[in-house]
């Protein structure tokens, strides 16, 4: 993120916190997207992603009265509350009986190449959500959501070599997981 668009955040926050709701607009529009992504790729689940969002930007519409200009960047401080918010979430006990069926497969039929594209990626996202919070996170930052390490450490607020560590185990463990769900592919690639 530029500077200019760091000094916009800050006067779009400030002007919130004064209660102009067409600045905060301006924020849910600049950040929204971002954040949307990141919590559906961290959860799994758009419903509950968009819960999270919500209450995202709930907080921050609090925190505009009290915004320090030129401290974090406001969507280093969106994007730690965000992952907080599912890390919280997916501690809680429980799931909704309902995410079961939104996974039920189309009963039409589909071409091989279809079929083929949405299994890898059930797989993936299977790998994914098992791996560790911390891991998930560091991997839905920088991969997903296209993210430095340095800005990734910043909203975990750790190191970035504590960063690029979750990163190389969970490259590792995504690499066995995928290799167990699909022999196939670890075959393909030796030969």
């Amino acid at each position: 993120m530029s500077e200019t668009d760091c000094a916009e955040d800050d006067d779009l926050m400030g002007r919130a916190g004064r209660g102009d709701s067409a600045a905060f607009s301006r924020l849910v529009a600049r950040h929204g997207r971002r954040a949307g992504g990141l919590a559906a790729r961290f959860l799994g689940n758009r419903g509950e992603a968009e819960e999270i969002v919500q209450e995202a930007f709930t907080r921050l519409w609090i925190k505009a009265r009290s915004w320090e200009p030129g401290g974090a960047q406001v969507s280093t401080w969106l994007h730690r509350v965000v992952v907080n918010l599912c890390l919280d979430r997916k501690r809680r006990p429980g799931t909704d009986p309902l995410d079961a069926a939104s996974d039920v497969a189309d009963p039409s039929p589909r071409g091989d190449e279809i079929v083929l594209a949405g299994e890898r990626s059930r797989r993936v996202q299977r790998a994914v959500a098992a791996l560790p919070d911390r891991q998930r996170a560091a991997l839905v930052l920088c991969h997903f959501d296209e993210m430095s390490n340095v800005e990734a450490a910043a909203v975990l607020e750790i190191s970035v070599g504590a960063i690029e560590s979750l990163l190389v185990r969970a490259r590792r463990s995504l690499r066995e997981a995928l290799d167990d769900l699909a022999p196939g592919l670890a075959a393909g690639r030796n030969a």
